[in-house]
């Protein structure tokens, strides 16, 4: 999906549309889906990408590299960047409102009966059952990554996103280093790029 046929499926709509379109798919989401932020990009992609066709898919992976490597909870950062990707900062305020409302409201909920909720063992056991498709929709996304990946045929990516699997998996090494030193390689290989170019 090229930029300019991104570009024009969202000309087709007003900005009032737009922004209501926004509120209502990050809440939406934001309510319905259990399992952390990986599970909302899951499902913001099949929204943005492959429903409404704003984005494109290369955008939203690069959307979801930029989500996880800031501060934050995974959910909100994605929505604040696939907004004002979308309509600038009142995009990004309009998403963020979207998925912040449901968890705040239903945190709330379930603080003020908080005892009653953990010494529930139908809870327990719906909690244990979601957590089985909450591993699903995480190996989907993950797979999902790793294709769009090996897509670029980029023997650097391919590599780094292996030895950070490795790294992760085996060695346990945090993933604050991982998501650091693959930025820096990643500036390297532009300003190497770059260089390339210029001397052209």
């Amino acid at each position: 999906m090229s930029e300019n046929s991104n570009e024009s499926n969202l000309s087709s709509l007003t900005s009032a549309q737009v922004y209501w379109k926004l509120f209502t798919i990050t809440l939406t989401l934001s309510a319905c889906t259990f399992g952390g932020g990986f599970v909302i990009i899951s499902m913001m992609k099949q929204k943005f990408v492959q429903k409404l066709q704003w984005l494109g898919d290369d955008e939203m992976l690069d959307m979801t590299a930029i989500a996880q490597s800031s501060p934050g909870a995974l959910g909100v950062n994605i929505a604040i960047v696939v907004g004002y990707r979308l309509k600038r900062f009142w995009g990004a305020v309009v998403s963020t409102l979207g998925a912040v409302i449901p968890p705040l409201v239903i945190i709330s909920i379930i603080s003020v009966f908080y005892n009653q909720f953990k010494d529930n063992s139908v809870i327990a056991i719906a909690l244990q059952v979601m957590r089985a498709g909450v591993a699903a929709v995480i190996f989907d996304v993950v797979i999902d990554l790793a294709k769009n990946i090996i897509k670029t045929k980029s023997v650097l990516w391919i590599c780094l996103m292996i030895a950070a699997f490795v790294a992760t998996c085996f060695f346990k090494v945090s993933a604050i280093i991982i998501i650091l030193v693959c930025g820096l390689i990643g500036l390297a290989h532009v300003k190497a790029e770059d260089v390339k170019e210029g001397r052209r």
